[in-house]
Parts: C-alpha cells; sequence; structure tokens
C-alpha cells in the first residue's frame, strides 16, 4: 500500500515542514499506510495537488502576531473543492544566520518570508538591516548570501551548513502559527463520519458568507442568525471580494460542526434569505486560552472608561472629548448636532 503523499511549502526547514511532520503524527491513526511529505514550491502547487486528489495539503493559516495569513485564506476562499479537517499549531522563534565565517558587523540585507520580516522588525531595526523577502525561511536560509542574514527556524543551521548568529530574535516571545490540512470536500466527508458520532469531541468550524444584498442592517441581520442559534462565534473578518469596490465576504470561526441540529438549521435560514455560504474548515477543537484583555495589551489613543475609578468631570477628559464627541467645543449637555 503507497503512502499517502502530505504536500508542504518547502524547502526542507519551513515551518510548513514541521507543521507537516507534526500532522503526520496526529493523524497517523486514520492513515495506517504512512505518510510521504512532498515539498512544494508555493501554495497554489500544495492546492492544486490536493485538489487533483493527490494527497493532502498543509498551508499556514494563522499567526497569533500577524493574524490570518492572507493569501493562504483567499485561496481557499476561492478553491473549488477543498477543505480543511486538522489544525496543527508550530511554536515560531527565528534564528539569524549568516554564511560561515560572517558576521553580524558583514550584512545589510535581512532575508525570510514576509511574515518572518514582520515578525523580527526589531532586529532587522537594530541592525540597520533592509528587509528581502523571500519565497519561505527556509528558502532564505538555503539560498543565502554574503552580506545577508536569513531568519528561519532553528532546523535550517544543521539542513544548509550555515552559521547561527542570534537566537529567538523574534519580537514577541509565545508566538505561534496555526497550519490547515487540506483535502477535497467528499474524502474529508468520509473521515468526518466516525468522529462526528463520538459526543466527547468539540469541533470548530470556519465559514464564508457574502450577503447578496446590501444596505443598512444586512449584515447584522446575517450575524442575529447565529446569535439566535446560540453559536459561539471566536473570529470574524471581511475580506474584499477581488476588483469590486465596496463588496465583501465575511469570514467567521464558531464553536460547532456544521452537523450540529443548531448549526445546520442555521444555514439553511442561510441559504433561504438567499446569502451564499461556504464551509472553510472543520476540525477537533483544543481548548484555547480566555484571559481577560487588560490595561496593557491596549493600543494607544483610545478611550476606555472604567466605572470603578470614574471622575466626575470625565465628560471633560481631553481624550473622552476627541474621540467620542468629534468636536473641539464640547457642551455638558452631549449635543451631537
Amino acid at each position: 500500500m503507497n503512502a499517502r503523499k502530505l504536500f508542504y511549502l518547502g524547502p526542507q526547514g519551513t515551518f510548513t515542514h514541521q507543521a507537516a511532520v507534526n500532522a503526520a503524527e496526529l493523524l497517523q491513526s486514520s492513515v495506517p499506510e504512512g505518510f510521504d511529505l512532498i515539498a512544494c514550491d508555493g501554495v497554489p502547487q500544495i492546492m492544486q495537488a490536493a485538489q487533483n486528489g493527490e494527497g493532502w495539503g498543509v498551508i499556514a493559516w494563522e499567526n497569533n502576531v500577524e493574524g490570518y495569513v492572507v493569501p493562504n485564506l483567499d485561496a481557499l476562499i476561492d478553491a473549488r473543492d477543498l477543505v480543511g479537517f486538522a489544525r496543527i499549531g508550530v511554536n515560531v522563534e527565528f534564528d539569524a544566520y549568516t554564511m560561515p565565517g560572517a558576521g553580524l558587523e558583514d550584512a545589510h540585507v535581512a532575508a525570510a518570508h514576509p511574515h518572518g520580516l514582520a515578525q523580527c522588525r526589531r532586529f532587522i531595526a537594530e541592525h540597520r538591516l533592509d528587509p528581502a523577502p523571500a519565497s519561505s525561511n527556509a528558502a532564505a536560509c538555503r539560498d543565502l548570501k554574503p552580506g545577508e542574514i536569513a531568519l528561519g527556524p532553528r532546523i535550517c543551521g544543521d539542513l544548509y551548513d550555515i552559521e547561527r548568529v542570534g537566537s529567538a530574535v523574534q519580537d514577541y516571545q509565545g508566538a505561534r502559527t496555526e497550519f490547515l490540512v487540506l483535502a477535497r470536500r467528499e474524502e474529508v466527508a468520509a473521515l468526518l463520519e466516525r468522529p462526528k458520532s463520538q459526543a466527547d469531541v468539540d469541533y470548530e468550524s470556519v465559514l464564508t458568507l457574502i450577503p447578496l444584498v446590501t444596505g443598512p442592517g444586512v449584515l447584522a441581520d446575517l450575524l442575529d442568525v447565529f446569535r439566535d442559534a446560540g453559536l459561539n462565534m471566536t473570529s470574524f473578518i471581511s475580506r474584499p471580494i477581488k476588483g469590486h469596490d465596496g463588496t465583501y465576504s465575511f469570514i467567521a470561526t464558531f464553536d460547532a460542526a456544521p452537523w450540529e441540529q443548531r448549526f445546520h438549521d442555521a444555514l439553511v435560514e442561510i441559504a433561504e434569505h438567499g446569502d451564499w455560504a461556504k464551509t472553510l474548515a472543520v476540525y477537533p477543537r483544543r481548548e484555547r486560552p480566555s484571559p481577560p484583555v487588560t490595561s496593557w495589551m491596549l493600543p494607544q489613543g483610545g478611550v476606555r472608561l472604567d466605572d470603578r475609578h470614574l471622575p466626575e468631570d470625565w465628560q471633560n477628559d481631553g481624550t473622552v472629548r476627541r474621540e467620542l464627541m468629534w468636536r473641539s467645543n464640547v457642551s455638558q449637555s452631549w449635543d451631537w448636532a
């Protein structure tokens, strides 16, 4: 029996390579023949191979620093017949590499995938490096040139015989990227037949929605369907429908699976409204941390009113006047005219 192919963004040493290794371990009980990991030059090649039924694909999905990997999200929205069925997390740490014998002082360029460059801005600025996007972090390490620093996973040092000159140089500790394992819909439906009958497994679903009419309250009415169904929405973003000004698709993540009655009924109601819906992923839900948002996490320049420490003249606070009233001369009567 031939091993199942698992396509990932190459070359060897990418975070996607690590995700593919982790996916093979996680899914081995469903695939007794094992996996053959195949490196691809780009995500379109991965998705095309999975669409053709040649195997499964692994793509980066979401990072807890930079958010969704937007090109991959858009590609999955547009894919004809692919859906994610497993979610794999990989801790993201970047080491800095040079050619053997070279030092930081000899470098003037930092090479990495655009997400890697974004996650190492402080290091790049401190060493006055010019960012140079690469197709992947591993490719930056593999193709390292004199005068460059490559930013990539720890595994790349041994794979490509390059010299580590900095460890864990990313801006944020605790960075993590989530990956999706993709397959054709009919295959995913078969894979989920057995697990969906297990009452002790909770699922998460990612749905794309497009209201086909516009106007006040259209999106609110759409979201009311899920609220009334008692579904917990954990993420909600929009993406433009390319080339059409003012049109958007909306991507929502729910703590539920489409085969649950309440979710099924919500999808039926959306279809009856004439809106468009597409399931992008259904996978077992892991317990996620739900820490409170504290003051030190908040960006600068906004307004937060704390009843416990609210002064009597809070309406005259400069920030409140600026953000809530948008007037240079604000009266105590809250005249919005």
